[in-house]
């Protein structure tokens, strides 16, 4: 949980909102304030600059955010590469892949630090909790999962820091009529909000090393698997919300990269969305008949977890054995729904020893060490 007790602390962003005279007319903080820029009596800050994103437009800061927030772990995990720190708060524990961050030899972070956000309990008096210095959200997801009016997200924004993000899980929502990002041009952004551009760099190049070793040992695009992604809608195993790897958001990214065939790219089948919650049912499945069927919401169990809880009840209906990924014995854990860099390196790794285990047992995606390293700052 967050310490909030005052203390021998600095003063806070909302100390400055109140006593800072005309250091309240800037109504944007981000990073430290130093004593000569809280004592300068124009209330300048000489040393910010400004990074756009949609939907928001220029955003400014007057240096790299030191306490900052998340919602989602797309941006969270951006930051963490980026020498950021861990995130102050996270929409749900459940759905963070933790695991691909404790994996880092050296870096240091603690799940249990971090306030969780959920849908009865992210108000306005949380965030002041919080006290960040940024938000890397898009407020269109608090007014629309959470019941913040514009005001709100105003308000948070004048008294502690901006709000900086785009949601770009998926592509399918109606509301979002703005620019989407790749994993790519969103973290590129994110590195010029913490001004470590080299970081990013370095990223990249790990990045397109993946890449180009995936090319090297996919098996020929005729040898390919067709692939459903789903993600349960209910405990029985046999009600399941689709999405679609070719929808092009941030949080299909491994699939398509692998080479597989979205098994829904032929039906009329849409994709999750804020407005569709249209489930597939067993009977459905038979009829999309993928070759591999990718199962979500079980990033952080066991691979005996995920039998018990995924394969076996899909096994267990009689009808199911009509359906080539159950014959093939081919229903995978399909991890998370949201990611960052280094979560995408974990992802693309298991997913392609997972679905090419030929192909791919001996290959080495990316190395940790290597990652551990640039998140240090040992470029």
């Amino acid at each position: 949980m967050v310490d909030d007790s005052s203390g021998d602390e600095a003063p806070t962003r909302r100390d400055y909102m109140k006593y800072g005279g005309a250091i309240v007319g800037t109504g944007l903080f981000a990073g430290c304030l130093d004593a000569s820029q809280s004592e300068n009596a124009g209330g300048e800050l000489d040393d910010s600059y400004t990074v756009e994103i949609e939907p928001m437009g220029a955003v400014e800061f007057d240096g790299p955010p030191e306490r900052w927030t998340a919602l989602l772990p797309t941006f969270a995990d951006m930051a963490f590469a980026l020498g950021g720190g861990q995130t102050l708060g996270i929409q749900n524990h459940d759905r963070f892949a933790n695991e691909a961050f404790e994996d880092l030899p050296g870096v240091e972070f603690n799940v249990d630090e971090i306030v969780e956000l959920v849908a009865d309990g992210v108000s306005r008096e949380l965030f002041y909790k919080m006290d960040a210095d940024a938000h890397f959200i898009d407020p269109h997801l608090l007014r629309l999962w959470y019941g913040w009016d514009q005001a709100d997200v105003d308000e948070v924004k004048r008294s502690l820091g901006p709000f900086f993000g785009n949601f770009i899980r998926r592509h399918s929502d109606d509301w979002h009529d703005y620019r989407y990002y790749t994993l790519y041009e969103a973290f590129g952004l994110m590195a010029e909000v913490f001004q470590a551009q080299e970081r990013y760099q370095a990223f990249v190049e790990l990045h397109e090393r993946m890449l180009k070793l995936i090319d090297e040992h996919l098996p020929p695009a005729d040898q390919r698997p067709t692939a459903l992604l789903v993600f349960p809608a209910d405990g029985s195993g046999s009600q399941f919300y689709p999405f679609r790897i070719d929808d092009g958001g941030v949080s299909t990214k491994q699939w398509r990269e692998l080479g597989l065939t979205d098994a829904l790219a032929e039906t009329d089948v849409g994709h999750y969305s804020f407005s569709d919650r249209g489930t597939l049912d067993l009977e459905a499945l038979i009829e999309i008949d993928p070759e591999v069927l990718l199962v979500r919401n079980y990033g952080g169990t066991s691979e005996s977890e995920f039998q018990e809880k995924v394969v076996k009840p899909i096994q267990e209906e009689t009808v199911s054995d009509s359906i080539q990924a159950v014959q093939n014995d081919a229903i995978y854990n399909a991890g998370y729904l949201d990611q960052g860099p280094i979560i995408n390196f974990y992802h693309t790794d298991r997913a392609a020893k997972d679905i090419y285990p030929d192909s791919f047992e001996d290959v080495t995606l990316f190395d940790r060490e290597r990652i551990a390293e640039i998140v240090q700052g040992n470029i």
